[in-house]
């Protein structure tokens, strides 16, 4: 099939302004944990507490991405993703006015409630703006940015820490915000007919957010003190919760999140991958950080700017594997890069050098890009357009639940084997644990089409 459908300026206008509510939002997932110590600090907290800064935006998140496919449906995809900057934005200043580690922890969840909503909904606008003979490629562009915001994150903490104040952590996003929020009111696209009656599953959405958000916090928890104790219990209630949500999603006509997509074939296996890429995606980012400053003995700062050849990496292979998921199917192109991804991984479980570091970071960045556009394509391709914001709900829930265990696996290896022996060794046995999880994406990636559908 030849590609004839170019992406032109509007649809790119489009793509570029929907991308910076996410890179805001994934910056403020990392960029923060450079700046715990000086909060605690400042504002004369336990470190327990302040941990709590963190949390509290990951478990809002949480709750609230499963009511992105409502939102749009009720509101416009286009308002609602408005109204999200703008809570967004509006939670930033207040964390950087914050008097005490309670305010902050509370203006911290009003930020997750903003941007757990931006992505899913971003991705649901760009999808039908985009059409399928460019969705490969129009995905590849939006990523671009994305792939950045783990090493931008560190290194952008590192410097407001040291230079000015903990509080430009938060302040920051204000300005790059508003600016955000004109654009999107002169570029993106108008809604068509909303409010169609669309009624708001609150039976659902109180079983399926406080479900999500117990399994994160589950995970959360055992990744500092293993899967015992009050991880277990979380778990626990998570997963009732969420079986109590698949029981009451199957007798509802207009659930939250449809589990009938998940009888689409197509669909079930494009975000079963997109679990497993979470998991393998996530850890890594706390894998490679704690692996320089631990065994190479980086700083934060260092870490970041470290990990910038996997970014690179990232960023070409998107470009590429963008025009090739618009021309082929998926199937060859998420098995090439998760073989990069487990080649590039193999060389953090052995005594290597720097530069051969380097380039097994080049190798996984290049990997993650190869496997990411097509597997995002192939779930947005297996769904009509009218389904599209509930989709794309339910495939960003499980992603970040992916991630939530993939990290708390590794953190709970990682700090048993620290426990046991020296950093090197210990980094080196967690990483195996690393490729385990990277070739589990296999399973899935193996029911792929092998041509174009």
């Amino acid at each position: 099939m030849t590609v004839t459908a170019k992406l032109d300026a509007p649809l790119l206008r489009t793509a570029f302004v929907l991308v910076l509510g996410p890179v805001l939002a994934l910056l403020d997932t990392t960029i923060v944990g450079v700046g715990i110590g000086a909060i605690a600090r400042d504002l004369n907290a336990p470190l327990a507490g302040v941990q709590w800064v963190s949390a509290g935006y990951l478990l809002a998140i949480a709750v609230v991405m499963p009511l992105s496919g409502w939102a749009a449906e009720r509101f416009g995809a286009r308002r609602a993703w408005i109204a999200s900057v703008a809570l967004f934005v509006t939670g930033s200043a207040l964390c950087g006015l914050a008097w005490s580690v309670e305010s902050l922890v509370a203006f911290r969840v009003l930020q997750g409630l903003g941007g757990g909503l931006v992505q899913p909904l971003g991705q649901s606008i760009l999808v039908r703006a985009a059409g399928p003979e460019r969705l490969g490629r129009t995905i590849a562009v939006t990523l671009l940015p994305i792939t950045f915001a783990p090493v931008l994150g560190p290194v952008a903490g590192g410097v407001l820490v040291e230079h000015l104040d903990w509080r430009w952590m938060f302040l920051v996003n204000v300005p790059i915000g508003v600016a955000t929020l004109l654009l999107a009111a002169r570029h993106l696209p108008r809604d068509g007919r909303t409010g169609n009656g669309a009624r708001l599953d609150a039976r659902g959405l109180a079983l399926l957010s406080p479900g999500l958000a117990a399994l994160v916090h589950g995970f959360s928890e055992a990744g500092t003190a293993g899967f015992g104790g009050r991880a277990a219990v979380a778990l626990a209630a998570g997963a009732a919760l969420l079986a109590g949500y698949a029981a009451h999603a199957s007798r509802t006509a207009a659930p939250l999140i449809d589990l009938r997509l998940f009888a689409r074939r197509g669909f079930a296996v494009a975000t079963a991958n997109s679990f497993l890429q979470g998991a393998t995606l996530y850890s890594s980012m706390l894998l490679l950080p704690l692996y320089y400053q631990h065994v190479h003995h980086a700083d934060a700062f260092d870490a970041g700017l470290l990990l910038a050849p996997q970014a690179l990496g990232t960023a070409v292979a998107t470009l590429v594997a963008g025009r090739l998921a618009d021309r082929t199917g998926p199937r060859a192109l998420v098995l090439t890069g998760i073989a990069l991804t487990l080649a590039g991984t193999v060389v953090f479980t052995q005594d290597a050098p720097g530069p051969l570091l380097v380039a097994a970071l080049v190798v996984r960045g290049v990997g993650l890009g190869v496997a990411t556009v097509p597997g995002m394509a192939a779930v947005y391709a297996s769904v009509d357009r009218a389904l599209v914001p509930r989709a794309a709900g339910a495939v960003n829930a499980l992603n970040r639940v992916g991630g939530s265990l993939g990290t708390a696996v590794l953190a709970v290896v990682l700090q048993e084997r620290l426990d046991a022996g020296p950093a090197p060794a210990a980094f080196a046995g967690a990483f195996w644990w690393a490729v385990g999880l990277s070739a589990l994406t296999l399973l899935p990636a193996f029911l792929y089409p092998k041509g174009k559908s």
